[in-house]
């Protein structure tokens, strides 16, 4: 088995949890490490044991034959060197979102077609065990025909204090993009991607431009603070279907939430925790999961990429799909901004 030769490119937080997958998986071996901070660069590759270090990927990519590269840097900085990866011949694994908008994740999504490599997308809450589970249910047509979705991705208090998630130069949006974008994916993954025709929402900044303000993530400066805290869109789909998005990082609400609920014809389901609704022998049943396999997320979807490089499969995450979720979320931003339906 030939192993798999990796670069890594952005060594913060979100880095750490692709390492772990990688050092989790046969044949995998991740040999460059590239942040444009070099003590950050030097600081991961001596935890993970990599011996070589770049504050510059297209050195990288000159230098080392690479098989396979994560991109886990800030939003803005996705889609150049994910476009290079591509073009030195590489798979590549990139963290959501795509990219700062569907005008760059179309160009990564042509990229990947013309190097006839993979690009496949960092949206690990499909691979959580229970979404897993309820995923061949839905397949196996237990709920029926899918007709509504209710997707929430709702923190009480959970405004970031670290990093660029505030400054939309850098992230391209607040929490609809941030943590929106995780419960969107696995909303239309369930439904069996339903092409959407019509988008409508809005988007509110009610506590980011206000000083002392409760922040359990740490403070950030109101002054940069240009997102949004809040967002409600609503989506409709060629089918007939309907989905509702609700993405926070503060509003006055009493706990977190973090659900998608799927209504059919014969039956429905939430995702947190995993449950099913039905109607039998003119009885109403709730059906909860006694057990699921205990397999960390993000460890999963970089196993499932390295199995589909092997296998010649198909990305587990493909740039298409995640391309769709971002088309959607470009489409609540327009609609908040201009007071309008935008059609997709």
């Amino acid at each position: 088995m030939k192993t798999l030769r990796v670069g890594i490119i952005g060594t913060g937080g979100i880095a750490q949890t692709h390492l772990q997958g990688y050092k989790e998986s046969e044949g995998v071996e991740v040999v460059a490490a590239c942040d444009v901070r070099e003590e950050a660069a030097r600081s991961t590759a001596q935890k993970w044991n990599i011996p070589n270090v770049y504050t510059d990927y297209r050195k990288m990519f000159k230098e080392q034959k690479l098989d396979l590269v994560s991109v886990a840097t800030p939003n803005a900085f996705h889609m150049a060197p994910t476009v290079a990866a591509l073009q030195a011949g590489c798979h590549v694994l990139c963290e959501k979102p795509i990219a700062m908008n569907a005008r760059e994740g179309a160009i990564m999504c042509a990229a990947a077609k013309k190097a006839r490599r993979m690009l496949d997308i960092g949206l690990n809450c499909r691979f959580i065990p229970g979404n897993q589970a309820l995923k061949k249910f839905v397949v196996a047509g237990e709920l029926g025909k899918i007709y509504y979705v209710r997707v929430q991705a709702l923190r009480r208090r959970g405004i970031p204090g670290w990093g660029a998630f505030t400054r939309k130069d850098m992230s391209g949006g607040g929490p609809l993009i941030d943590i929106g974008v995780h419960q969107l994916d696995l909303a239309l993954w369930l439904m069996g991607h339903p092409e959407p025709v019509s988008v409508t929402g809005n988007a509110y900044c009610v506590f980011g431009k206000r000083k002392n303000i409760f922040a359990p993530w740490g403070a950030w400066d109101p002054k940069t603070y240009t997102v949004e805290d809040m967002a409600a869109g609503m989506v409709r789909f060629r089918n007939g279907a309907t989905l509702t998005l609700e993405a926070s990082w503060a509003a006055h609400i009493e706990h977190d939430v973090w659900n998608v609920s799927l209504m059919g014809t014969d039956g429905g389901a939430s995702t947190s925790p995993l449950r099913m609704f039905k109607e039998e022998q003119k009885t109403l049943l709730d059906v909860s999961a006694a057990q699921v396999p205990n397999l960390e997320s993000h460890t999963a979807e970089v196993q499932a990429l390295v199995h589909a490089i092997r296998t010649g499969g198909k990305a587990p995450v493909p740039g298409e799909q995640a391309l769709m979720v971002t088309r959607i979320l470009d489409g609540i931003y327009q609609s908040a901004k201009t007071g309008r339906e935008v059609r997709l």
